[in-house]
Order: C-alpha cells, then structure tokens, then sequence
C-alpha cells in the first residue's frame, strides 16, 4: 500500500486561498478501473483509492503514514510565482 503527500493546490475557479495550507496523504490506486458493461462508468474494487486524509503540516502526515507502516511518497510544493503588469500592458 503507498501513498503520495503533497499540499492542496488553489483551484482555478476561485480567487482565495482557503485550503490550502493543509497537507493531503492520498492512496494510490493498486487496481486498475474498468469500464462498467451496463452502465458505462469508470470504477474499480481498490476501495483505499477513494481515501484522502488532512494533515495540518508535512511532518504530521510523513508521521502517520511511518506509525502505520504506509509506504509514502512526499511531493514537494513548487513555488509560487507572481507574474506583476499593469493593464496597460494588455495594450501594447
């Protein structure tokens, strides 16, 4: 069983930052999906897929994952960057 820790990105669709300061353990999948013959849909048995536990700092989730014996991968944050204009510059 592994797991990937990473810290939750700011979604597209909004302009704040709530959430995401938290850190998130997530479970990889260990089955493949499959199409649903009746219905279509995408899924699979792997019911530790669907888990996703929150952390309030990286230490506390790496922590966790080690007193449980999960094999856990910790993914680094990139850094933010701004990118500064005027909207001027959106007619030159």
């Amino acid at each position: 069983m592994t797991a990937r820790i990473y810290q939750r990105p700011k979604s597209a669709m909004q302009s704040g930052r709530a959430r995401t300061d938290e850190w998130v353990l997530e479970f990889e999948q260990s089955e493949a999906r499959r199409a649903d013959p009746l219905m279509g849909w995408t899924g699979s048995g792997d019911t530790q897929a669907q888990v996703q536990l929150r952390f309030e700092s990286k230490d506390a989730a790496k922590a966790y994952a080690e007193k449980h014996g999960i094999a856990a991968r910790v993914h680094a944050t990139p850094p933010k960057t701004l990118k500064l204009q005027a909207y001027a510059d959106n007619f030159r």
